[in-house]
């Protein structure tokens, strides 16, 4: 394993102080990788990943807690639709410009994936490769589905300290900012479609055919509108750099090799 010098970073913006990781290893090269979470997640969520992945690939890591999550200031705000879209142009902005990152590389879980899509079309010309992860390109039932059901194991007695450990007295903000915006009315007719078609770069649709948040669908879709590939992990849930990250570290750092 390569040696992996780590450093926290604080971000100020107009709304409040973003939190932010990186991980470089020893002679990195190659354009940076930019983590984007999930609904839920943080830096921290992201474990171990972000060091073995820098240590895979080569290429310096950097991982942040958008506004409101993990150890980044409270978001003053209420999330609604267009949340997502407006990620490219909001803290992924402010912290391009403050790390001084050019050309990069978008690494996006989940709804973090659909950030990265966003992302990669909004700054297309130093976007070198998008990566998603069990990323939605859509509203499909299974993801409402989904999403109703956490939300009813979130209201039992201590459940959402299960989100404080990480999140704080933001916990139920981060929860709300997830279930509101996938249930409401609102949210049905939403889709990737006009960003994926904006992509340029290279692109890498990695997907858990047993994810129960969306249907192999989603990769399939991110793939065809983008030119791009997408691989179905099987025996794979909705985590897959948790659940096999091995696999997923050897598809995503082989795939980069071919494209330098």
């Amino acid at each position: 394993m390569s040696v992996i010098a780590s450093q926290d970073v604080h971000v100020d913006t107009a709304k409040g102080r973003l939190y932010a990781r990186r991980w470089d290893p020893a002679g990195a090269a190659g354009a940076p990788i930019v983590l984007f979470h999930d609904s839920l997640g943080c830096v921290a969520l992201w474990r171990d990943f972000p060091e073995q992945l820098a240590s895979e690939t080569g290429r310096a890591v950097i991982a942040y807690d958008r506004l409101g999550f993990g150890l980044s200031d409270p978001n003053p705000a209420t999330l609604v639709r267009g949340f997502i879209e407006e990620e490219a142009d909001g803290d992924f902005a402010r912290l391009r410009d403050a790390l001084g990152i050019g050309p990069f590389v978008a690494f996006g879980h989940s709804v973090g994936g659909g950030m990265a899509v966003n992302v990669a079309a909004r700054h297309a010309s130093d976007c070198r490769a998008l990566i998603t992860e069990s990323a939605q390109a859509f509203a499909e039932d299974r993801t409402v589905a989904g999403v109703a059901d956490a939300k009813r194991g979130f209201a039992e007695p201590g459940q959402l300290d299960r989100l404080k450990k990480y999140h704080g007295e933001k916990a139920a903000w981060v929860l709300s900012a997830w279930v509101d915006n996938w249930l409401s009315p609102e949210f049905t007719e939403w889709t990737l479609d006009e960003a994926l078609r904006q992509v340029r770069c290279p692109v890498l649709a990695l997907h858990g055919e047993a994810d129960e948040y969306g249907s192999p669908a989603h990769p399939e879709r991110i793939a065809a509108l983008t030119g791009g590939r997408h691989l179905l992990l099987e025996n794979c849930g909705h985590v897959p750099h948790r659940e096999q990250g091995r696999v997923v570290l050897d598809v995503v750092g082989q795939w980069l090799r071919a494209r330098d």
